[in-house]
């Protein structure tokens, strides 16, 4: 990062962290620029104050400073690194795995844990389209055992608590950016049987968060989202966070003021929710979001190609003006919620095979799968198909199970039965996405 630039940035973080109403201003780093420091980049959410409430980016240490384990009672020793699943919808293969762990919380306090986070879960899914995906989600919960109630840095600066994740606000000098251990995050973490995305909750009712949007190698995660457990705006900032980890969504928000993000000259962006094209010619070229052009969006207006995105003032635009990717406590936009709806299909599959796939099934036995129920408001399902060597069985549309003896083989074969549970999402339009929104189950029969 240019050193103009960073200082620049810093110096407007230093001002909203004070109490103004601005945009955090610190600036992504660019391949360009000189080697960075060590540590990991996340991104600070927005002031709590304020409709603009874009976020920045800036990199922190990985790891906190070291010092002794806390001294736990054997109780607290025993309860610590325990593992609940919260939410139960399928096997862990099928399923988009989440793992929340609590910081700042003693062994008195575990209860008070799971409640909180019950309750985030809660406000994550009141959002489209996690509300009508989220049987496609299993919640995990990891205890974490702190020896003190309470993390760093609240209610000031100069408070330090003994916690198992070192979490603490005032993070390089921004109250609101709340930072983790991420070693220790990622040593519960390991505890749990699957993590496609984890959540910090922080025993605090301060406002804050980060997210630490780089995937992990070793423990195959999107990304980490730390939130205040007790503050009512928090989950906004885990959401927003899972809009670039799941859905690959850039920031929607732009710099203003700050050098060298005035005007973007590069090429056209990899990201869905942004790009140089202005909407004629997204028509023209049949690019990124032309097909929602027009439509009303949940985040209110029309999609269109606004100016600013991606950091920049003018040389990149967005969908919508005001998308849960640029301003918190917003929704998705169309092209985010169909884009979301896509990063649920990576990590999830329709169909859950119930009846065991290693042996041949014979007449007396019966094909069993489990497809995940849909809550939208449009009472959408699933389209479920069977089909016995490619040849759909049309009399079976719709079902879960079939008997072998349904089928009237006449032959001593080995045939192959498979059911296809397929998502027809209104909310996807892009035909390489609707691809993907289908899964197969298969045994092999025989009379």
């Amino acid at each position: 990062m240019r050193a103009a630039v960073r200082s620049a940035v810093r110096a407007t973080l230093a001002a909203a962290c004070a109490g103004a109403a601005l945009l955090a201003q610190a600036a992504p780093a660019d391949a360009a620029d000189p080697p960075r420091r060590p540590g990991v980049e996340v991104e600070i959410p927005g002031p709590e104050q304020g409709q603009d409430a874009g976020s920045g980016h800036i990199r922190v240490p990985a790891a906190g400073r070291a010092k002794p384990a806390p001294l736990l009672s054997g109780a607290a020793r025993a309860a610590d690194g325990a593992v609940t699943k919260m939410i139960d919808n399928g096997p862990t293969a099928d399923r988009l795995d989440v793992v929340v762990i609590g910081d700042g919380y003693t062994a008195d306090e575990l209860d008070r844990f799971h409640a909180d986070a019950r309750a985030k879960w809660a406000e994550v899914t009141a959002v489209e389209p996690y509300t009508t995906y989220r049987d496609l989600f299993n919640v995990w919960t990891v205890d974490a055992v702190s020896a003190q109630s309470g993390v760093s840095g609240d209610p000031d600066p100069g408070t330090v608590r003994d916690t198992a994740l070192g979490s603490y606000f005032w993070c390089e000098g921004i109250e609101r950016l709340l930072c983790v251990d991420q070693p220790k995050v990622d040593a519960y973490v390991a505890k749990a049987p699957a993590a496609d995305l984890v959540l910090v909750l922080a025993n605090s009712a301060k406002y804050g968060g980060a997210g630490y949007n780089e995937p992990s190698a070793t423990l195959g995660y999107e990304g980490i989202s730390t939130a205040s457990a007790g503050h009512p705006k928090s989950g906004q900032v885990a959401i927003h966070e899972t809009g670039h980890s799941l859905g690959k969504l850039a920031d929607e928000y732009f710099y203003p003021g700050v050098p060298d993000y005035e005007k973007y000259t590069g090429p056209e962006p990899a990201d869905p929710n942004t790009t140089t094209l202005d909407a004629a010619r997204l028509t023209d070229r049949r690019a990124k979001w032309y097909r929602w052009l027009g439509e009303t969006s949940p985040d209110g207006g029309t999609v269109g190609a606004y100016e600013g995105g991606g950091y920049y003032v003018t040389g990149l635009r967005r969908p919508t003006d005001n998308s849960l990717m640029r301003i918190l406590g917003k929704p998705f936009n169309l092209p985010g919620v169909e884009a979301m709806i896509a990063g649920f299909h990576r990590h999830a599959n329709l169909v859950t095979p119930l009846t065991p796939a290693d042996r041949v099934l014979r007449a007396r036995h019966t094909a069993k799968a489990a497809v995940p129920h849909l809550a939208g408001p449009d009472g959408r399902q699933p389209v479920v198909r069977w089909y016995l060597d490619g040849r759909e069985l049309r009399r079976f549309e719709g079902r879960t199970e079939v008997r072998v003896a349904e089928l009237w083989l006449f032959d001593l074969r080995t045939h192959r039965l498979s059911v296809t549970a397929e998502d027809r999402s209104p909310s996807v339009r892009d035909p390489e996405i609707a691809r993907t929104l289908s899964s197969t189950a298969s045994w092999e029969v025989r009379l």
